[in-house]
């Protein structure tokens, strides 16, 4: 797999790592307080995300770029039915939001300013970058590369600070709104679109730069490493990962451990041009995880997972997989921080059934 390919990346290659990583927030606009969860849930197919818009890449510089993109972009596609089908089990979590990300070419320190605009066309105008497969803004017709011009005929704002700006604008909007008007140049043609807002588990997901098969997360941000995304096989075993740092997010874990300060400097770290690996040793001030807390994620894990389409029966597999090939003795391995591998292996088998049971009898799928 390609992120097996580089480790450190050069300063140039670190605009990719972000311009990826501007996804971390899923959504342009401010979050509104969530209306009471419905009753019922409709599960949907797994929506396919559209494609990565990418520069031309020849360079072996810009192949390490290309691939930092498309592992982004992949966290972000599987995760996407888990983030939009789940408010009910993020109730604390979910939030009402437009579905989709921009940037302009002041989003990025002046170093990276003129290669932004160069390998992403951006400049002074917002720029979507990163639409939710499965939101109101991919169902509007939002796509990626679209430049903002007006929010209900408010012009959206420009030049340096206009992502701030624009959540000025936006914010009163999404608050008393259930849909908003967004005019975009597209091609050089002005289009104006209805957006419906999409209550989604308001979760952000993050790229770590290290080859160790690893997951954190710090209660509100999940944090899937490069070794991670080399070690699943399939789309199927990632969903199982970021379902699990979705669970244990929504459960406040890291907060009943008061971990989050410590998760929260990891997941900071791993996302940097350089991480520091002298602080990456041990356990890097993260607690390994107990058992009940453990098992209570794996519970409410898979259901997240099959709620978002997935298919659960091969759980079992991937986590023995996982266990085997990174056993507790591998420092800052996924083990080392989950050791309860036998209660947690007891606890899946069991909430298999039990989903198995409720998807045969026309259940919704509650824990």
């Amino acid at each position: 797999m390609a992120s097996q390919q580089h480790g450190d990346i050069s300063k140039r290659q670190y605009l990719c790592l972000r311009l990826a990583a501007l996804a971390s927030l899923l959504f342009l606009g401010a979050c509104v307080t969530p209306p009471p969860a419905p009753t019922s849930s409709q599960l949907t197919q797994v929506p396919t995300a559209p494609a990565a818009v990418l520069p031309p890449v020849s360079t072996a510089e810009q192949d390490s770029m290309r691939a930092w993109v498309v592992q982004q972009d992949r966290l972000y596609r599987v995760a996407a039915p888990m983030l939009v089908n789940n408010t009910e089990l993020c109730r604390g979590n979910a939030r009402s939001l437009l579905g989709f990300t921009a940037k302009n070419r002041y989003s990025y320190s002046s170093d990276f300013a003129d290669a932004a605009q160069k390998m992403f066309g951006l400049e002074e105008r917002l720029q979507v970058m990163d639409v939710l497969p499965g939101s109101g803004a991919a169902k509007a017709g939002i796509k990626r590369g679209d430049i903002l011009l007006t929010a209900e005929e408010k012009p959206l704002p420009q030049g340096e600070d206009a992502e701030r700006k624009a959540a000025t604008v936006l914010g009163p909007l999404v608050s008393t709104l259930s849909s908003v008007r967004l005019s975009v140049l597209r091609g050089g043609q002005a289009l104006t679109m209805s957006v419906p807002l999409t209550r989604a588990c308001g979760f952000s997901i993050e790229l770590g730069n290290t080859d160790v098969a690893a997951a954190y997360n710090d209660g509100r941000r999940m944090l899937i490493t490069r070794g991670m995304l080399s070690f699943v096989r399939s789309d199927q075993e990632l969903a199982y990962v970021l379902a699990r740092e979705m669970a244990h997010n929504a459960l406040g874990h890291a907060q009943k451990m008061k971990m989050s300060a410590a998760a929260g400097s990891v997941i900071d770290n791993l996302i940097r041009m350089h991480p520091d690996k002298a602080t990456m040793r041990g356990t890097s001030g993260v607690k390994p995880m107990p058992q009940e807390l453990d098992i209570a994620a794996d519970k409410l894990a898979l259901y997240l997972t099959a709620r978002g389409g997935y298919g659960i029966d091969n759980a079992p597999v991937f986590w023995k997989r996982l266990a085997f090939d990174y056993p507790p003795s591998v420092a800052n391995g996924y083990t080392a921080l989950h050791p309860a591998t036998i209660a947690r292996l007891n606890m899946i088998d069991t909430t298999i059934v039990a989903i198995h049971q409720k998807q045969a009898a026309g259940k919704v799928l509650m824990p």
